[in-house]
């Protein structure tokens, strides 16, 4: 079982930045992809962002394109995700996860093991 615990959320204001980090336990974090969620009250779980192992790939969901920006440090089981121009809409409990295959994928149940979420309001 991998524990995961994110870091970063608070309450900012539209147009602000933010980052969140995610560091997990796993002695293999190196070889597992991993990707951020979020989740409004009453909605369902959606895909924010995904990385590959080794940081080559990322995949982005079109909401955060060009806004957010997922990256990595295998050297302290990492994943970061820097959050830009943020919006009201962007206003979500977020998520790191890990992969269960190697692929970024965009859906919940390719991810197995979950941190207990970092809340992000953007409010004026």
């Amino acid at each position: 079982q991998v524990q995961l615990v994110e870091t970063g959320g608070g309450m900012v204001e539209p147009g602000d930045s933010l980052s969140l980090s995610c560091t997990a336990s796993a002695l293999t974090f190196s070889r597992l992809t991993m990707g951020w969620f979020r989740q409004a009250p009453g909605r369902e779980r959606e895909f924010v962002a995904a990385i590959s192992w080794g940081g080559s790939t990322t995949r982005y969901a079109d909401a955060v394109k060009g806004r957010f920006t997922i990256s990595r440090d295998n050297s302290r089981n990492t994943v970061h995700m820097r959050m830009q121009s943020l919006k009201p809409e962007d206003t979500r409990v977020y998520y790191c996860a890990t992969g269960r295959t190697t692929l970024t994928l965009n859906t919940p149940v390719a991810y197995d093991n979950w941190g207990p979420g970092t809340q992000v309001t953007v409010s004026s």
